[in-house]
């Protein structure tokens, strides 16, 4: 059999945009294996060539991960949105053999010595700081990576590294099994009582893909699942209670028993984390993660987290006092169980602040929040967002394709994938690079090469003939996600190694993200936003009033939850030993008798589904979303400062994409900070923006 051509293998193209209507599961085998074996040849070439110069080390050698990274990329970003057997089949296949790659790449020790020689030369001084923090990091990488391993050690480390990424697919994949397996179908009226429309006329849309064809939202079959569009709504206005219940337990009991199990793989995890910072000489995995973070020691991050903990802790047990008062004022007849809190919460909400959630659905149409989105990035950044469907291709119908451009014409695009596809899609929102922004010389000509972000979330799909009307959570979300891209897109560095989020410190990667999400609660932004999808009516007054004063509703027991995730995260990857007396949950158990209202229920195995540390990139790190909302709400603090006035915004907008927007990876996170904010961040901010500042 001949080699496969560049033109039978779109895998193969290696830059722009892929096209997504030729790339099948069956191209990714044969594309990686003739890719890394070309990959191969080169780093031996560059090896035993290398010189220690930004254009005879760094450039060659970006020449080499640009163009795996735009394959493997585009695999990995199918493995989330089109999942499917023959996909996952194929990705398991090569994966092993990307991760030896990159090994054998982050441990070249020729690349590594030149780069130390790079560091040491009088060529020095003439890299700018971009460039300097590119070879800073590639050092620190190399040497995170076992670079200073030799023989045992280094194929030990090896092994480490190839069963860890095996796991974390499996883990991902099992989550994402175990979610699909499980729904409720539903076919008297009772079952459905309290549930309202929007989430009837899913579950019936649900029942019909399950094969019910007369499913109608009215009389149903109706079918419940644990992707949250069904889970959420179910648990908030379900008047079954024992239905509730079922649901809950089955959510929190996901990928923990059968074929399923991640219960074995998590311990198998945190045991080769553990094995792989000993080897690198660290007392722990939580050391190693925080070698390449911005926070400068555990202790600091552990102080970061105490200071918030205790200032929720009280606020979040108040809250729940005064939920059970609420309920049994009502004629909840027992004590409130965990199935029990969603439900009291929204109808204590709805009672408070007088609208529920649902009311609002239909002034958050997503083409008309898309449109005040865009209007409010071009008033606070000077630039416009226009379609650009049909100028790239798609992997769904549903994908939508944008182009952003300033005063000099388009400077960046990006896809949005905006609903949820259970059976193909995995959960969540994220942003990802599809291309990032570079200066590429080819053929003697020097251009720059547009940015493009992949923006996915899972929101409400359009059901019978209606747009996708929102939630105002779903909204939050498309802002935070955008937030994300706009990093991505408007970066002003011109190295794939440090533009846009590349190079950025992880705990300061949620910054731009969490600042974006404050502008939803912003009047004049919000107003514009939301109009009623069937009458173009704005949103009335008093209902962003309420949305204002329901903003800080029950923010004691939300913070006190993305604390309890953080604690556990960092006491299982610093101090845990794992196949000890303890398991991982009976630490979880423990972390939580203060940091949650409720302790957990015994067969309550959230860890099991906790992908975010072990199957994405939070693994002692989760702290990082709090780390980085003490900078944003900081930053958001400065626009508070100038006043909300256009020129204002403009002005105060202007010197956040300068710094924060542009600087990508360029420099260290605090000095980007400081050339914000002129000062380091304060936590006033953040505790403020969630009502939770101790009177003073």
């Amino acid at each position: 059999m001949s080699a496969t051509t560049i033109t039978d293998n779109p895998l193969l193209i290696g830059k722009g945009l892929p096209p997504f209507e030729q790339i099948k599961p069956d191209c990714v085998v044969p594309a990686m294996t003739q890719l890394l074996g070309e990959l191969e040849t080169e780093l031996a070439t560059l090896e035993a060539n290398v010189s220690p110069t930004w254009s005879g080390l760094v450039e060659p050698l970006e020449r080499i991960t640009e163009r795996l990274r735009w394959s493997w990329g585009i695999v990995g970003h199918l493995m989330g949105v089109k999942n499917s057997p023959e996909l996952r089949e194929a990705y398991e296949t090569v994966q092993p053999k990307v991760v030896e790659f990159y090994n054998k790449l982050n441990q070249s020790k020729p690349l590594y010595e030149a780069f130390k020689a790079l560091r040491q030369s009088d060529r020095w001084d003439s890299l700018d700081t971009a460039q300097q923090r590119i070879v800073e990091a590639a050092i620190r990488d190399a040497e995170l990576s076992g670079v200073g391993l030799e023989g045992e050690k280094r194929s030990r480390f090896n092994e480490i590294q190839l069963e860890l990424a095996e796991l974390s697919t499996k883990f991902s994949n099992h989550v994402l099994d175990a979610t699909k397996a499980f729904s409720l179908t539903l076919t008297e009226q009772d079952e459905v009582d309290g549930l309202p429309p929007s989430l009837k006329s899913l579950a019936a849309q649900a029942a019909r893909a399950a094969g019910e064809e007369n499913a109608t939202p009215e009389v149903g079959p109706w079918q419940i699942t644990l992707d949250f569009p069904s889970f959420g709504p179910f648990m908030q206005h379900s008047t079954r209670r024992d239905l509730r219940e079922k649901l809950y337990k089955a959510f929190i009991s996901r990928a923990s028993s059968g074929d399923l199990d991640n219960s074995p793989l998590i311990e198998r995890i945190l045991q080769l984390r553990q094995e792989e910072a000993k080897l690198l000489g660290f007392n722990s995995y939580a050391e190693l993660s925080l070698a390449s973070k911005m926070a400068p020691s555990i202790e600091a991050v552990e102080n970061l987290l105490e200071e918030l903990r205790s200032a929720s802790y009280d606020a979040a047990m108040q809250e729940f006092e005064e939920l059970k008062a609420f309920a049994a004022a009502k004629g909840a007849d027992s004590e409130l169980k965990h199935w029990d809190i969603s439900y009291w919460a929204e109808r204590q909400r709805e009672e408070k602040f007088n609208f529920t959630a649902e009311e609002l659905r239909p002034y958050f149409p997503l083409p008309q929040v898309l449109d005040g989105l865009f209007g409010l990035v071009e008033r606070v950044f000077g630039v416009t967002v226009t379609a650009a469907d049909g100028q790239a291709p798609v992997w769904h119908p549903d994908v939508r394709y944008f182009q952003i451009a300033d005063e000099t014409g388009a400077i960046a695009y990006f896809y949005l994938d905006p609903y949820s596809r259970p059976a193909e899609k995995r959960g969540g929102a994220w942003m990802d690079d599809c291309i990032g922004r570079a200066k590429m010389t080819e053929a003697g000509t020097t251009s720059t090469r547009k940015p493009v972000a992949y923006l996915v979330c899972n929101q409400t799909p359009p059901v019978d003939d209606k747009p996708s009307l929102m939630t105002f959570n779903e909204v939050e979300t498309l802002f935070h996600e955008f937030g994300h891209g706009l990093q991505h897109m408007l970066t002003k560095v011109d190295y794939a190694g440090a533009a846009g989020i590349n190079n950025v410190e992880w705990d300061a990667v949620e910054l731009p993200s969490q600042f974006m999400e404050n502008w939803c609660y912003h009047r004049d932004t919000l107003l514009g936003i939301a109009k009623h999808y069937e009458t173009g009516e704005t949103l009335p007054e008093h209902y962003y009033q309420k949305l204002v004063a329901a903003r800080n509703y029950m923010s004691g027991s939300a913070m006190l939850r993305q604390l309890h995730f953080s604690l556990v995260d960092l006491e299982l990857h610093h101090r845990y030993q794992p196949s000890g007396s303890e398991t991982a949950n009976d630490i979880r158990n423990r972390i939580a008798k203060n940091t949650t209202v409720l302790p957990p229920l015994p067969e309550d195995a959230f860890l099991c589904s906790f992908g975010h540390i072990f199957a994405g990139g939070y693994a002692a790190g989760y702290y990082s979303y709090k780390w980085a909302e003490v900078l944003s709400a900081d930053a958001f603090a400065a626009f508070e400062e100038s006043g909300l006035e256009p020129e204002q915004i403009a002005a105060t907008g202007k010197r956040f994409r300068d710094t924060v927007l542009a600087l990508g990876g360029s420099k260290h996170p605090m000095e980007v900070f400081q050339s914000f904010r002129g000062r380091e961040p304060s936590t006033e901010p953040l505790l403020r923006h969630s009502g939770l500042t101790k009177a003073a």
